[in-house]
């Protein structure tokens, strides 16, 4: 038996060929704004936990942020060859697999459904904390507010993948909004806040940006996605796909390093330091430069229904691994085959219950504070770029292309030292070992399964699906 590939993923491509430009154009518009929700939306609060790991000191903010763009850059690149040598999706799970044999599809896939929750619970609470922020007498009901935020946004996938193009909208007004924001606070001559470094980071400037700047790199969370969501666009050949997914790993590029640079800087010029415990520091900063008008609000309400777009983004593409993984009544699979039970939606509700469980036991666990979370949230995705990355290395080898494998090379040795400081943080320790376990418990169930083909796929067949 084998697990079967998608009919979209597999769909003739004659649509694309003979399609107008103007639908295409669209269609574009709504698949890169909303495959780009969720590192967007991570702005909300990396620029705030780099700021944290610095003690509050805003002179080293910059670069520790510049440096976190570069990174970005690098993983970006290495997605860029992905989505060159794989079409039709798959990841760094299929890379993976081509490069090093089947049993290594299991790492990335055990650190995606790591990542999904985390997505879930980070994004769930910072858009709490954007509405308190807002409406600061909200803040005796964090936890109840998360909790509620997150039963809505888990509720509305019950009607499938029908919002894509609300998600780009709302990626579309975050930005509007944060550029208008941008202007008036660089702008206006009476913008300002205030600064308090919370101590000494006790060593060198150098020092402490390089070990502040890895947990920052929650911003690279979802950068990985267009080289799997390219699977959904069935309707197109393999060229449009790549180019559909160069595209948006570019537009990507430009918007969050652009914003989160800007910010960076703003946050800087306007002394906006650690915010207290009822607010962020990007709602400070937009406090800060537009004052408490319509503007401020505009840009907290935009940016709390981006972070829910990114959490309902995970909400679809979690369960859609669980369900890609199960088998049926025809076929064996990894997982049970109640995970992938779906209504008539397509939407495979155990496995929506499996990750609003685990999401809400993480928002409890830390009081629905999003920072709380951002050093598990920069551990587990980081397994799956270290193994992407080592595996576009492999291919430059067997293709005598020993500068592409120098480049590739050094990103995999700079992704893991990123993994490697977050993780002698501590508790994000346990991150790593969630996905461990999963990875092991899907290969042994595998291996049980008689080791069904298709596994190497199974990226793109979740997205597909």
């Amino acid at each position: 038996m084998t697990i079967s590939k998608s009919a979209a993923a597999t769909a003739p491509p004659a649509a694309a060929t003979h399609g107008r430009t103007p639908r295409r154009s669209v269609l574009f518009f709504a698949f890169a704004f909303a495959v780009i929700a969720d590192p967007v939306s991570s702005v909300a609060y990396a620029i705030e936990a780099a700021l944290r790991a610095l003690h509050g000191d805003l002179a080293l903010l910059l670069p520790t942020m510049s440096l976190v763009i570069g990174l970005v850059v690098v993983v970006t690149a290495n997605y860029w060859q992905l989505v060159r040598r794989f079409p039709k999706g798959g990841g760094a799970a299929a890379a993976a697999a081509q490069a090093f044999g089947a049993r290594w599809t299991f790492p990335p896939i055990g650190a995606l459904v790591v990542d999904f929750v985390l997505t879930i619970g980070i994004s769930i609470a910072a858009a709490a904390s954007a509405v308190i922020a807002l409406f600061p007498g909200r803040a005796p009901w964090r936890i109840p507010l998360a909790l509620a935020l997150l039963v809505v946004v888990a509720g509305l996938t019950w009607f499938g993948h029908g919002g894509r193009l609300l998600f780009a909208v709302m990626t579309v007004a975050f930005v509007v909004i944060s550029v208008a924001v941008l202007i008036l606070g660089f702008t206006s001559p009476h913008a300002t806040g205030h600064a308090t470094a919370s101590g000494s980071p006790g060593h060198s400037a150098v020092l402490a940006v390089v070990l502040a700047f890895p947990v920052a790199m929650a911003l690279a969370t979802g950068v990985e996605a267009p080289s799997t969501a390219i699977a959904q666009l069935g309707q197109l050949d393999d060229t449009h796909r790549r180019r559909f997914g160069r595209g948006t790993l570019a537009l990507l590029v430009v918007i969050v390093g652009g914003l989160t640079l800007s910010l960076t800087a703003l946050a800087v010029q306007l002394h906006i330091g650690i915010p207290g415990a009822d607010s962020t520091q990007i709602a400070d900063i937009a406090h800060a430069a537009a004052g408490p008008g319509w503007l401020y609000g505009a840009f907290q309400l935009t940016s709390s229904l981006l972070l829910l777009a990114a959490a309902s983004s995970s909400f679809q593409a979690g369960p859609g691994l669980l369900k890609a993984l199960s088998g049926t009544s025809e076929r064996p699979g990894v997982l049970p085959p109640v995970l992938g039970r779906a209504n008539r939606h397509h939407t495979p509700y155990w496995s929506v219950l499996v990750y609003l469980v685990a999401a809400a036991l993480i928002i409890v666990a830390a009081a629905g504070q999003e920072q709380e979370l951002v050093l598990f949230y920069a551990v587990a995705v980081f397994v799956s770029f270290l193994v992407g990355l080592l595996a576009m290395t492999r291919f430059a080898l067997r293709e005598g292309k020993p500068a592409l494998a120098w480049v590739n090379g050094v990103a995999a040795v700079a992704v893991a030292f990123t993994l490697g400081v977050n993780l002698l943080r501590g508790w994000p320790v346990l991150s790593m070992v969630a996905t461990l376990l999963i990875a092991v418990g899907l290969f042994f169930r595998w291996n049980r399964a008689g080791r069904p083909t298709g596994i190497e796929d199974i990226e793109a067949q979740a997205e597909a699906g």
